[in-house]
């Protein structure tokens, strides 16, 4: 049975204080893994490095408009408004994640450069051509089905804007997963479809959008699970 938006929401409702405890956020601000390069010190400099990483790949400037769709508690938000000095729009189905990003965002030197709201990103209240970007950050997954929310982006962004993503795709269709992780994985963070190049990368395609890079990032990311946080 696919999940419901409800269930999404309860899910990040109730891990919320897992990732407080857990996954650094109060200095992170981040509910997603982590990328470990060469000279990367920490789990919290990892994380950050997401973000950096995906800002560096899509060019942004702070000329830029961009959606962050599916926000969390705002991190992306405020390091693309604070590093880079453009405009950032986040929306989330949680309110509490949302509560956590105004808090963060009241104390905050660039909060004119942010704004949070309580949406789905899959039929969102933005006039067409919106931005300039659209984000998603380990948050594409749980569209479902997923044109629903590559038809959105597409009718947000302005004529030749970019939609960058990071997120897990399974890399080989097909096989069979005796353990059931996989369902078993969905199943506990509420994700009904997991991104496969049929269901997204061809999508895409066929949606008018031009692959400019896909790049996989497995080994980097690979650590942030094996990480003993302290």
């Amino acid at each position: 049975m696919p999940f419901s938006n409800k269930d999404i929401t309860d899910y990040y409702n109730q891990t919320l204080n897992h990732y407080t405890m857990w996954w650094k956020l109060s200095s992170a601000l981040s509910v997603h893994y982590g990328m470990w390069f060469k000279g990367t010190k920490s789990f919290v400099e990892a994380l950050k490095n997401t973000n950096r990483e995906m800002c560096r790949i899509a060019g942004i400037t702070s000329e830029h408009a961009v959606l962050d769709a599916g926000c969390g508690v705002g991190g992306a938000a405020f390091f693309l408004a604070e590093q880079i000095g453009c405009h950032v729009t986040g929306i989330t189905l949680s309110q509490k994640q949302l509560g956590f990003a105004e808090k963060i965002m009241a104390q905050s030197s660039f909060k004119q450069r942010v704004l949070f709201d309580l949406q789905d990103f899959t039929k969102t209240s933005f006039p067409e051509n919106s931005f300039d970007i659209v984000w998603a950050c380990e948050s594409s997954c749980y569209a479902n089905p997923k044109m629903k929310l590559i038809e959105e982006v597409f009718r947000v962004l302005k004529p030749g804007g970019k939609f960058i993503l990071c997120d897990y795709f399974l890399t080989e269709e097909g096989k069979v997963d005796s353990k059931e992780y996989i369902r078993k994985w969905g199943e506990t963070w509420a994700i009904s479809q997991f991104n496969t190049d049929e269901n997204f990368i061809t999508a895409l395609a066929k949606n008018k959008f031009n692959i400019l890079q896909n790049i996989d990032y497995t080994k980097a990311v690979f650590p942030t699970s094996r990480v003993e946080i302290d």
